[in-house]
């Protein structure tokens, strides 16, 4: 799966990946891009040197390879010479000689855990590193334990002393139903934090339990997922619905990572294939996307996650990060939310010198596109006690607010303000103009502000760009010492200034939740 992004990521105005900080990015010379790495990649040109093959690298190799014309990196214990691939960096070449020599993983996903790179680099595989390799686990342990209780030495000592309390599960049946049930130990879980798909006969439940990830992960010939629960004791519970109705002696045969409680940064994407049910023009280069899930997932994406929609382009698996967001403002706001985990829909601006966006909008009804599980690290404990709500949104950086808003105007009873300030280059650019302002007059602690950078002369808005005399007037608490959260979303330039001008105007750290790249 490849992910080389043309010039930047995000590319301007497109949907921010939720991350805590930025990292600079160059312009690429020309025959840079992203088709000629592909290109390049496909042309059968020796990229690494050694003629096709592979070797065994020790750490005293790899350090020998540390200079632009001849450097190794190791990531996950495969080590690439990515020499070939520096003028094809958005980030420079001097950000990848940060790992010049060296184990890369941790500098990698800082900056983009999300990226396939054994697609990526596969040219550029040079071997692996010469490592002792541990034990395989004998998972059939599973056969000795009543009801498929797997023992606890999978969910290791160390995170289990470092994360959350280890989880473990259990499983009971019915003739027709088989009930999976998972003990998170954990308060305050919610459907949102359980994640669940049958495909190829392979079961996968994952538990987000704080910044953790606990799989179950089995092959059985289960018919499809008939429900998920979850109580306020942290206990979820899982009902599969069976192919025959005959009684079964153990719950399936453990896959990779079964029973594994494993920090959420080191977990790899998970995808599966939706269906192209809808798109509709928003604006003139704007188009609401919806996508239904396979009958036998159940995936809700948290309110401030992004999840990562994946093409077959020229070949090769594009990956793209997107907000999703709700159907529309008005129909959310008149009833407290609902779960929905059938369908999720995404703003999309179209680009027509892109090579993501025009493939997804030249999809026709029916077809599919690959979506990831969510990721992201916006908390809603954020809004607890929240008196005000700002939110600076620029182009499609306004996706990310569409959930916010709708959420804490239904669900935070002491909010007593929520502004919204769209920044966009004219009135045409406006994503669901109709419908904020409709949103003002049906919820008076609501109001929106528009910022046009290019309007025409009929145009009696607030013109220019983000500044600290837009920002000082906007930002006015309900009460001196209110409780105040600032959300800000946009290009990386537009965001990292509103960052800057925002600490100026004396808000701390923990009232600005910034979606940045």
């Amino acid at each position: 799966m490849l992910n080389v992004p043309s010039q930047s990521f995000p590319a301007a105005s497109s949907q921010q990946r939720v991350a805590s900080g930025g990292r600079s990015k160059v312009p690429l010379k020309p025959g840079r891009s992203l088709m000629d790495w592909i290109r390049l990649t496909k042309s059968g040109k020796d990229l690494t040197g050694l003629k096709g093959r592979l070797f065994e690298i020790t750490e005293e190799e790899l350090k020998k390879h540390n200079k632009k014309d001849d450097c190794w990196i190791c990531i996950r214990g495969l080590v690439y010479n990515v020499s070939p691939y520096m003028e094809y960096h958005p980030g420079g070449e001097d950000e990848l000689m940060r790992a010049a020599g060296s184990d890369g993983t941790d500098l990698f996903d800082q900056v983009h855990r999300w990226v396939n790179y054994e697609s990526m680099l596969k040219e550029c595989l040079v071997g692996k590193m010469a490592v002792k390799l541990a034990a395989p686990q004998d998972y059939h342990e599973e056969k000795k334990v009543l009801n498929g209780m797997l023992p606890k030495s999978q969910v290791t000592d160390t995170l289990a002393k470092e994360g959350p309390v280890s989880p473990s599960y259990d499983w009971f049946q019915t003739d027709s139903i088989v009930t999976i049930i998972i003990y998170t130990k954990q308060k305050g879980m919610n459907l949102d934090s359980v994640i669940v798909d049958y495909q190829d006969v392979s079961f996968r439940a994952e538990t987000i339990i704080k910044d953790y990830s606990y799989l179950i992960h089995m092959v059985n010939p289960m018919e499809l997922i008939f429900s998920v629960r979850v109580a306020n004791v942290g206990k979820v519970e899982i009902d599969l619905k069976k192919k025959e109705h005959t009684s079964w002696k153990h719950l399936g045969r453990a896959l990779e990572n079964h029973n594994s409680l494993t920090p959420r940064k080191d977990t790899g994407l998970y995808y599966r294939k939706c269906q192209l049910i809808s798109k509709q023009d928003v604006t003139h280069d704007t188009k609401l996307f919806c996508l239904m899930l396979p009958p036998s997932s159940h995936l809700q994406v948290p309110i401030g996650q992004h999840v990562y929609l994946k093409l077959t382009i020229a070949g090769t698996e594009i990956v793209k990060p997107y907000t999703p967001v709700s159907h529309s403002l008005l129909s959310e706001l008149m009833a407290p939310l609902l779960p929905n985990n059938k369908y999720i829909y995404f703003l999309i601006k179209i680009y027509p010198a892109g090579l993501f966006t025009p493939e997804l909008d030249h999809l026709q009804i029916g077809d599919f596109v690959s979506v990831s599980s969510p990721e992201g690290n916006f908390k809603i404990s954020q809004f607890q006690e929240l008196e005000d709500l700002f939110l600076l949104a620029a182009g499609t950086g306004f996706t990310p607010m569409v959930k916010i808003l709708n959420y804490a105007l239904t669900n935070v009873p002491s909010l007593r303000k929520v502004k919204l300030m769209f920044f966009n280059k004219t009135e045409d650019d406006i994503i669901w103009r109709s419908q904020l302002e409709n949103l003002a007059f049906k919820d008076k602690r609501y109001e929106v502000e528009f910022v046009l950078s290019a309007p025409t002369s009929e145009w009696s808005g607030k013109q220019g760009h983000i500044s600290p005399a837009l920002l000082s007037e906007f930002l006015k608490r309900s009460l001196d010492k209110s409780k105040v959260l600032i959300c800000i979303c946009g290009p990386t330039p537009f965001t990292e200034q509103g960052i800057r001008l925002l600490h100026d105007l004396s808000f701390s750290k923990d009232e600005i939740y910034s979606f940045t790249a």
